[in-house]
């Protein structure tokens, strides 16, 4: 049993290192797109679903009107962030969220990158615009 559990650990050890710890809360101040969905600016919080796959995350707004899923994969930060923060491709005047870090952890996650966003990045220079985000104590359900 030892020995099939370190082989799957072996196997999978980047699904561990994606996952955010706790939820990130984060004041976006321009109109964006996560995954297949495009959301306006607002305060937003993201998370992993309770029971849910570690390569899946929702963002939903304050008010709870919006919400969308996207998938995540590891990725790794060339410097450990003083804060949390979320990273944003732009592409012209449009905005795709690509990776999201914890405060002081080199391990975050890269945002599965969409059709769309695939599509525009072909046609527009890119640049990145980063937004400040804390972790967020969850609450009971």
């Amino acid at each position: 049993m030892l020995a099939a559990f370190l082989c799957a650990a072996a196997i999978h050890p980047a699904k561990s290192e994606a996952q955010i710890m706790g939820d990130l809360e984060a004041d976006i101040p321009f109109q964006f797109h996560a995954g297949n969905a495009k959301l306006p600016a607002g305060r937003y919080t993201i998370h992993r679903l309770d029971d849910s796959d570690e390569a899946v995350l929702e963002i939903t707004s304050a008010d709870g009107r919006v919400s969308a899923l996207f998938s995540i994969e590891a990725s790794q930060a060339s410097t450990t962030p003083a804060k949390g923060e979320l990273i944003f491709n732009k592409y012209g005047d449009r905005y795709f969220l690509s990776q999201l870090f914890d405060e002081g952890s080199t391990n975050g996650s890269q945002v599965v990158e969409s059709r769309y966003e695939k599509k525009v990045s072909q046609t527009s220079v890119t640049s990145q615009e980063h937004v400040s985000a804390k972790r967020r104590a969850r609450q009971g359900n």
